[in-house]
């Protein structure tokens, strides 16, 4: 499996970031043809729509607040925790473009400084799920941004050979993405391009960090079993973390993400028994 994702890996060129920056400017210039460029007509322009795919979001409201989890890092990376030890290719990909992705959203939030749905509209006119989120960090959506990250690695990392095949897996991926990229804005978190913008980085984020993988290097031990101690405390870490969660919000999909965690602290303490007996034999 690492190999294949090694494969596909280097088959990817430069020319891959032209659509997604195709798409941004598109967005840019939309706004700009909207006199939209500004916070307040930024939010303006967008209250219908907010509004529309809210509502028809928010009926299904436990629903929509498991899935969204999967944009808290944390979570995500649970459920992938495994190929650690079948495709530790992926996490160095996964690494490097969640580290990108970090640092292009915490200073754009800062720099637009939109604010919320709550802190914009009256919080009786929409569903909210969860926590109430009214600060002036809406631009761009974290979450969407983690999950598309995500997404990209995985997307090229098992992108079949098959033309047909291919046009399928791009499709399912994309199709996934915005499911859970748009329960933001069914939780009442951000607006529709929020969302999109988040989407269109989060790729970038996830090609950024397949070249860096690629090119640099970084991450390469986690290749080297000598270090699955490292990842058992990491994963224990987490798992603690996870707990924590649950005694705060005691939603399903935690639940899933410790028992990802779980087999795979066993799958990395199994494999590094045998190397050690196998070790111990030869001596």
């Amino acid at each position: 499996m690492n190999a294949l994702i090694i494969s596909n890996y280097a088959r990817l060129k430069p020319f891959l970031f032209f659509l997604p920056m195709f798409f941004l400017a598109g967005i840019v210039l939309f706004l700009y043809n909207q006199n939209a460029l500004t916070a307040d007509q930024y939010v303006q322009i967008q209250e219908n729509a907010f509004y529309v795919i809210n509502y028809h979001l928010g009926h299904y409201p436990s629903f929509e607040y498991n899935l969204t989890q999967l944009g808290d890092a944390l979570v995500f990376l649970s459920f992938l925790s495994v190929f650690v030890v079948y495709a530790p290719k992926l996490w160095e990909a996964l690494i490097s473009g969640l580290l990108i992705s970090l640092l292009i959203s915490c200073p754009l939030k800062k720099i637009f400084l939109v604010p919320r749905p709550a802190a914009s509209f009256n919080n009786d006119t929409f569903f909210i799920v969860g926590k109430t989120l009214s600060g002036h960090n809406s631009l761009p959506s974290g979450h969407s941004i983690v999950i598309f990250t995500v997404l990209t690695v995985l997307l090229f990392a098992f992108m079949p050979s098959n033309f047909k095949m291919k046009m399928v897996w791009s499709f399912a991926i994309v199709i996934v993405g915005l499911i859970l990229a748009f329960t933001r804005v069914g939780v009442g978190a951000h607006y529709p391009l929020d969302v999109v913008i988040g989407a269109i980085m989060g790729y970038i984020s996830g090609l950024l960090g397949i070249f860096i993988s690629r090119k640099y290097r970084i991450f390469a031990w986690f290749n080297n079993k000598k270090f699955y101690p490292i990842f058992v405390i990491l994963f224990l870490v987490s798992s603690i973390c996870l707990v924590k969660k649950i005694i705060k919000e005691d939603l399903i999909i935690f639940y899933v993400a410790i028992i990802s965690l779980a087999i795979s602290i066993y799958k990395i303490t199994t494999v590094s028994l045998y190397e050690f007996s196998a070790i111990y034999a030869k001596k």
